[in-house]
């Protein structure tokens, strides 16, 4: 027989005994998910670590990539460079200093060390290499450098003015990594450490002063050689305690990141679990269905609450805080809202990022307006320095001309010595010129089938005080500018006389379809440092403050930039210092044209009504005597409107005018003789100082017949009086 109290107790057992199973594979299935939660969390807490690691040394890279921008660098001023780069180490708590290298490794400076200071060893020496290898930022392995410091280099490339190529260092302490720690929000008891690429400890939240530089225990190099790039799982710290670590390697510059918990901690959580757990079977024993109705209710509203979070921090929306009294709840709640403050952090970290991000495109943007400003004033200057120049020399040219034709027997040789000064001088005007277009990209050529054997032939007769031996084949035929080739043989004939040759040597020569111009000189000759340098504009040999071979190291850039565009090489060879020189020009050949149209010289008619408008009062006069003497009727006027006086008095035949007329411009001068002159025959010639291409294209929609360039020589004046082709530039 038994009692009532006994079956109920019995049924109530064996009704308990079912749930007490499900509790007890629920309860293992429970520890099961919050195992994993735990690895994730902990892996997700190690990869937010990480970025976090990779942001300070993205944020230490770019300081370094707008240090590297500085014009002080640009300038090649090494020694400004210095001290802006020792404030911004200043600026940096952690920062050790900042070290400067050229493109072979050598120091250039270290910040830590006066400036000038001889440089000791560099810690970390392969990832210099790296970084010139690659030309990319790299972060280097943590070391003690010479004072017993720990440090860790970050290294960016950057490139000066000239393209040479330069390593930027930030030495930076490990504190900066141990406060970056300290400021995640990390479970109670648990082990961070970040690592460099080698897998060194850069910091530790634990023992940071002793480990710092240690490689890892073999449990975890053990752990993370058997998971791969990220992992989780058991290890054994070098102080013994065993922990739960999750481990992520995926830094952009090759770092570890490890965060474990003590493994203790995790069994007790169980240990706690089968406790509750019993306490429950026991309450269920006394309270039964009711309770667990009860306990069911409460577990379904705070898992749906949990639920809603988990969306609402996937889609970005604020949670909402549901405090549970069952811990494990509680603890997955306190996840969710260490993840969405990591991820406000995040944002706040990208939005901070992309502001930078702008601010650096506008100033880039900023810089380049300057740039092309500076461009155009540059451009604008040189076109003025070339007719400021040029203005003085006309007269001097002119008179020159005039003595010339008297041929005063008393004044030969000094006649000579400035007509040698005058062409120098308007050579180096035209050099500059030419750099400009050359540096602009505006130089181009009027490319035609030309026999250079004839170029050779006149710019050697034109070569005046040279010995020259010329040895060239009846006809080399090549596609190109005559003008420009001129121009390259001139430079190279002007080079060989400036540095000492009393006998240069011109060789033309056809081999394998290219045509050889050589030119070879007793000089100085050059050193293995100038024949690397010597087509660099402006560069010039080391020479003595008397400057005794004169220019402006332009002449050889300009050969170098117009044989480019002719499709050709040129080089420079030297057995060195005393032993001369020889430069070689290689040009593709062209077949000749089919018909030959020579042109013969038409000398300059005489007898003709001219008027010459010039506001430079020497120039003007000078030009009127030189024309007076070739058998010309001229007038001179010095303003526009004393020319148009003069036309409506007497039309002439030949009217040469200034472009830079005080009262009115040359250009609206010739519209305003063309409409007086009522469709007469009449020849307009504009003779100025601006000789570039759109001056030249100006002129000739102005309606004028020639275009000459001051100073204008008797080949030129006679050209003026002589019927050509509209549209000539000379």
């Amino acid at each position: 027989m038994f009692s009532l109290r006994y079956l109920l107790i019995m049924l109530t057992a064996i009704g308990l005994l079912p749930l007490a199973l499900l509790g007890a594979w629920s309860i293992h299935t429970a520890g099961e998910y919050q195992e994993r939660e735990q690895e994730r969390l902990m892996l997700d807490l190690a990869r937010a670590l990480s970025s976090a690691a990779d942001a300070e040394l993205d944020g230490a890279v770019a300081m370094l990539t707008t240090l590297g921008r500085s014009d002080a660098l640009q300038d090649g001023d090494l020694r400004i460079f210095y001290d802006a780069a020792r404030t911004l180490a200043k600026a940096q708590s952690d920062w050790l200093g900042v070290i400067l290298t050229d493109g072979t490794g050598k120091v250039l400076f270290r910040t830590m060390d006066p400036y000038g200071a001889p440089a000791g060893p560099l810690a970390d020496p392969d990832s210099l290499r790296q970084v010139l290898a690659m030309r990319q930022p790299v972060v280097g392995r943590i070391a003690r450098g010479a004072r017993g410091r720990s440090a860790f280099p970050v290294r960016v490339p950057a490139t000066g003015a000239k393209g040479e190529l330069y390593t930027l260092t930030a030495v930076i302490s490990p504190d900066r990594m141990v406060r970056l720690i300290e400021r995640q929000r990390v479970p109670d008891g648990a082990v961070t450490t970040i690592r460099d690429s080698a897998r060194a400890a850069v910091a530790r939240s634990l023992d940071q002063a002793n480990r710092v530089g240690a490689m890892p225990s073999p449990s975890l190099a053990a752990l993370m050689q058997r998971e791969g790039p990220e992992g989780f799982g058991e290890t054994t710290t070098t102080e013994g305690q065993k922990l739960l670590t999750a481990y992520t390697t995926l830094s952009r510059y090759g770092w570890a990141v490890g965060v474990g918990r003590p493994a203790e901690e995790v069994h007790a959580a169980a240990l706690d679990r089968m406790g509750v757990y019993g306490a429950g079977i026991i309450v269920s024993l006394l309270g039964c269905i009711a309770l667990a109705s009860l306990l069911a209710n409460r577990l379904v509203t705070t898992i749906e609450a949990l639920r809603q979070n988990a969306a609402a921090l996937g889609s970005g929306a604020p949670l909402t805080h549901t405090p549970s009294s069952i811990i494990e709840i509680e603890k997955i709640g306190k996840a969710l809202e260490q993840a969405e403050s990591q991820r406000s952090a995040q944002e706040r970290e990208r939005k901070l990022l992309l502001d930078s991000l702008n601010q650096a495109l506008a100033s880039h943007q900023t810089a380049l307006a300057d740039a092309r400003e500076a461009g155009r004033a540059k451009d604008e200057f040189l076109a003025v320095l070339g007719h400021e120049l040029r203005n003085p020399l006309s007269p001097i040219v002119t008179s020159l001309d005039l003595l010339d034709l008297r041929d005063d027997g008393a004044s030969r040789k000094e006649r000579g010595v400035m007509r040698r000064q005058v062409n120098h001088l308007r050579r180096l005007v035209d050099d500059l010129l030419d750099v400009s277009r050359i540096i602009s990209g505006k130089l181009e050529l009027d490319a035609r089938p030309v026999n250079l054997a004839d170029v050779v032939r006149h710019a050697v007769a034109a070569a005046p005080g040279q010995q020259i031996s010329v040895s060239v084949p009846d006809a080399v035929w090549v596609q190109g500018d005559d003008s420009r080739l001129t121009q390259v043989l001139n430079n190279l004939l002007s080079n060989a006389a400036r540095f000492g040759s009393s006998a240069t040597q011109v060789t033309l020569s056809r081999d394998d379809g290219q045509a050889r111009l050589l030119v070879s000189d007793n000089g100085i000759g050059m050193s293995g440092e100038l024949m690397a340098r010597v087509f660099e504009p402006f560069h010039q040999a080391p020479q003595s403050l008397a400057r005794r071979t004169g220019g402006l190291g332009l002449g050889l850039a300009i050969v170098r930039k117009i044989v480019d565009l002719h499709g050709g090489q040129v080089a420079v060879r030297s057995a060195g210092a005393g032993a001369g020189s020889q430069l070689e020009v290689v040009l593709p050949l062209s077949t000749p044209p089919d018909v030959e149209h020579q042109a013969a010289a038409q000398p300059g008619l005489t007898g003709l009504r001219l008027l010459l408008v010039d506001d430079n009062v020497d120039a003007a006069a000078a030009g009127a005597a030189l024309l007076e003497l070739m058998g010309h009727e001229v007038r001179v006027a010095n303003t526009a409107a004393a020319a148009l006086d003069a036309v409506r008095r007497e039309l002439p035949e030949v009217a040469i005018l200034d472009i830079g007329l005080p009262d009115m411009d040359g250009y609206a001068l010739a519209g305003e003789i063309r409409r007086l002159a009522g469709g007469a025959p009449l020849r307009l010639v504009a003779l100025t100082g601006y000789g570039q291409k759109e001056d030249v294209e100006r002129a000739f929609t102005a309606n004028f017949d020639l275009h000459l360039t001051k100073p204008a020589t008797l080949a030129d004046l006679q050209r003026a009086t002589v019927p050509m082709p509209r549209g000539v530039d000379v």
